[in-house]
């Protein structure tokens, strides 16, 4: 984005998409009273109503726009974020008068408030709380907080994470989501405020019950951009404070805490133990101790409990007591194992991390099911040592197992960084052609064996040709045309043609496409063989067998067919 206004045309088009863009290069007379302020641009647009639209760019967000048409409250960047978008663009030669209208209308407002007597602002300030619900809810929670009164806080609080107001049907569609976070960030600075006031104490209660809150509102809110997540994060880093500054007792914040982790919602704020390590001390580590064993035992495999023992061992930093969390509850696929092993490698205990990982690969041998990060784990510890054999030896026994292209291709890499691939592929390929020729469900993948593909993959395509017939599927017989096109185009063109027959019997704009694509590749072998007269008559049969699809008919035009 390098011009005047800070971003361009190829944003607009890219936020908006073409219909919308289009439509906005028919409003930009209907743009009215554009200002500028700094990256952030507003106007009206005259449409079916008088839309305000705001334009703004930052650094992290990048382009966005906000409209109160019915589009653009659905989060869209409608035609008239489009509009005014454009105009500023027209007009940016004149944006920094614009920029110094906006600051001289803020001076001259500071400057009138600023003379105004103390009554004068009082009146103000009622006839604009009278006129505006929200502000007077704000300044109600201000005046709350300076006067420490915890009941009044609590309700304003609550009034600023209820969701009624922004929801439909009971739910908070994406439109408003950024509206009703900015409202619940009200409530988190109100409570940031208590601490730095010196009420730390009640700022600790009202953060337990904003989480609270803010929890059983997070699953109505569609927080598709992370707005209300965001609000969650400065929620529980006031909470965090204000037990810095209060020093509440160990025991009963250690209560606390375990019951939010282990609670429902307890992903919402994430709250880490190890954050509350100094002010827990010792008798609340303790007590979180003597509470997650208790839930531990209740649970051995309860996600939640899981958790909140690793937490807290990794609070205590006692990595022994790590592994026996993880090594109580063992995933099937040996994920546990791998994180085991990459605990003691960040712990400098890289033998027993190896033991770890290697106990994995034989609990796990011969499973279709492995977590390849294992496998990748493993076989870079013995490159990086020079056992190059036991690397081959891991993926070969992989490769046998899971009969999948991916693991084939690593078997592939690992044989050649040790020299054996022309051994080890003999072998791998047979195991592949037996379940092809018996169809074997492991061998196959998608529309056709796996054998097809990996031949394809190593460039052996006369290999992969010669297979193919009987058992390839569609995708692979293509995929072959396409590399054999040049040296083989009758071959390939029987491919294209048997392609293009189902799709006579179909409709839709991706079929057709696909048809056009398909054609333009028959057309193509039909040249390089000298025989375009018999290309020109099939597509002449063609266009005239599928008449009625305009659409179709449209396609191949564009493409010159």
């Amino acid at each position: 984005m390098t011009s005047t206004a800070a971003f361009t045309e190829d944003d607009l088009r890219a936020l908006a998409g073409p219909r919308s863009f289009d439509r906005g290069l028919g409003y930009r007379d209907a743009v009215d009273s554009l200002e500028a302020d700094g990256h952030r641009f507003t106007a009206i647009v005259q449409g079916t109503d008088a839309y305000e639209v705001a334009l703004e760019v930052d650094e992290e967000d990048g382009l966005w726009g906000e409209c109160d048409c019915p589009y653009g409250l659905d989060g869209n960047f409608c035609k008239h974020c489009v509009a005014v978008g454009l105009v500023a663009l027209q007009r940016r030669g004149e944006l920094p008068r614009l920029r110094a209208e906006s600051e001289a209308r803020t001076s001259s407002l500071e400057s009138w408030l600023s003379s105004r007597s103390r009554d004068d602002l009082l009146a103000l300030a009622r006839e604009l709380i009278d006129g505006d619900r929200d502000l007077r809810r704000r300044l109600e929670l201000r005046a709350a907080t300076a006067g420490a009164d915890l009941g009044q806080m609590r309700a304003r609080i609550a009034d600023l994470l209820a969701v009624g107001r922004f929801s439909r049907y009971g739910y908070v569609e994406y439109a408003e989501a950024r509206a009703y976070a900015d409202q619940a960030g009200e409530a988190v600075a109100a409570i940031s405020a208590l601490t730095d006031t010196g009420q730390a104490g009640q700022a600790v209660v009202l953060a337990r019950e904003a989480i609270r809150l803010l929890g059983e509102a997070s699953d109505q809110v569609d927080d598709s951009d992370g707005h209300l997540g965001g609000v969650a994060a400065d929620l529980g880093e006031a909470h965090l404070e204000a037990c810095r500054a209060a020093s509440p007792d160990p025991r009963e914040i250690a209560e606390w805490l375990v019951g939010h982790l282990l609670g429902g919602l307890s992903h919402l704020p994430e709250i880490d133990l190890e954050d509350y390590r100094d002010i827990l001390a010792e008798t609340g580590l303790a007590r979180v101790r003597e509470l997650a064993q208790e839930a531990w035992r209740r649970r051995p495999s309860g996600w939640a409990e899981k958790n909140l023992m690793q937490d807290l061992v990794k609070a205590e930093g006692d990595v022994d007591a790590l592994i026996a969390v993880h090594a109580a509850d063992l995933a099937p696929s040996g994920w546990t194992h791998l994180v085991i092993a990459q605990e003691l490698d960040a712990a400098g205990r890289e033998a027993e991390s190896l033991e770890w990982a290697e106990r994995g690969l034989r609990t796990t041998a011969g499973q279709a099911h492995v977590d390849d990060r294992l496998l990748d784990y493993v076989t870079s510890r013995y490159v990086r040592a020079g056992r190059l054999t036991d690397a081959v030896a891991v993926r070969r026994d992989r490769s046998n197992a899971a009969r999948t292209l991916a693991a084939y291709r690593k078997l592939r890499d690992a044989a050649r960084t040790a020299g054996t691939w022309d051994t080890e592929r003999p072998t791998a390929l047979d195991l592949l052609r037996t379940d092809a020729d018996n169809k074997h469900g492991r061998a196959w993948y998608g529309d056709g064996p796996v054998l097809i593909d990996a031949l394809i993959d190593d460039g052996d395509l006369d290999a992969a040709w010669q297979a193919a017939p009987g058992c390839a599927g569609m995708r692979q017989w293509l995929t072959l045309a396409d590399q054999v096109r040049d040296s083989r185009p009758a071959d390939a063109l029987e491919v294209y043609r048997r392609a293009i027959e189902p799709l006579k019997q179909v409709t839709g704009d991706g079929n057709y496409q696909q048809m056009a694509t398909l054609l333009l590749s028959a057309r193509t072998c039909h040249r390089a063989l000298g025989t375009e007269t018999e290309f020109a008559s099939y597509l002449a049969a063609l266009r005239a067998d599928q008449k009625r699809k305009r659409n179709l008919l449209k396609i191949l035009a564009e493409k010159g067919l």
